[in-house]
């Protein structure tokens, strides 16, 4: 196969990749509990996925796309919403989050990945199914470091656009999502271990 065949086809699995991701992000804000200025959603599991199963420039490029789509009025934000209200309401310091922290992991990335705790293949039990435990540690790492920065900056801005004190943006914004995303963190290990495993097969 030809160098520009084989750059063809890279090409057009990174645009397969990417509009699946965008799609399951779509969805997943769609299941949404609200239980305060900031719902419960399932996009974060969507999120982790992503930065789990993509390399960490198609995972970029995958959520500022959806960012995108969000932001020109599409309702893939979490409550069906799209605009710039949704990108610059209340929520919108998780929305720019997200991206900022995908922006961040194209750095932090490569450092990890000469460290050989993260390419241990010795597997562990995960879900009932077996994850190789390099793959969870470097995800983990990977995982709460994002959710780390998007915290930060939900929070900072619930504060200024909700005008709450920053223990009371802190409790609705941060506090209630900790385990929850977690949780979430950990079955997107296994999902991203599972489609990366189909996809070789």
């Amino acid at each position: 196969m030809s160098e520009a065949l084989v750059h063809a086809k890279s090409r057009s699995h990174t645009i397969v990749y990417c509009a699946a991701a965008i799609a399951c992000m779509a969805v997943t804000a769609w299941v949404s509990v609200p239980i305060g200025p900031v719902p419960l959603s399932l996009a974060p599991l969507a999120v982790f996925f992503t930065l789990f199963a993509l390399s960490p420039r198609n995972a970029l490029i995958a959520i500022c796309g959806y960012v995108l789509l969000g932001a020109i009025g599409l309702p893939v934000f979490t409550g069906f919403r799209g605009g710039l209200g949704a990108v610059f309401g209340p929520t919108g310091g998780f929305i720019m989050g997200y991206v900022i922290g995908a922006f961040l992991l194209l750095f932090l990335s490569p450092v990890l990945e000469k460290h050989k705790a993260f390419a241990s293949t010795t597997s562990v039990s995960l879900f009932g199914s077996q994850v190789k435990k390099g793959f969870l540690l470097r995800n983990l790492v990977v995982g709460i470091f994002f959710a780390a920065v998007y915290y930060i900056f939900g929070w900072l801005w619930l504060m200024v656009a909700g005008q709450l004190s920053a223990g009371a943006a802190f409790a609705a914004a941060v506090a209630p999502f900790v385990i929850p995303d977690l949780l979430k963190m950990l079955l997107a290990v296994f999902l991203a271990q599972a489609v990366g495993a189909a996809l070789r097969n």
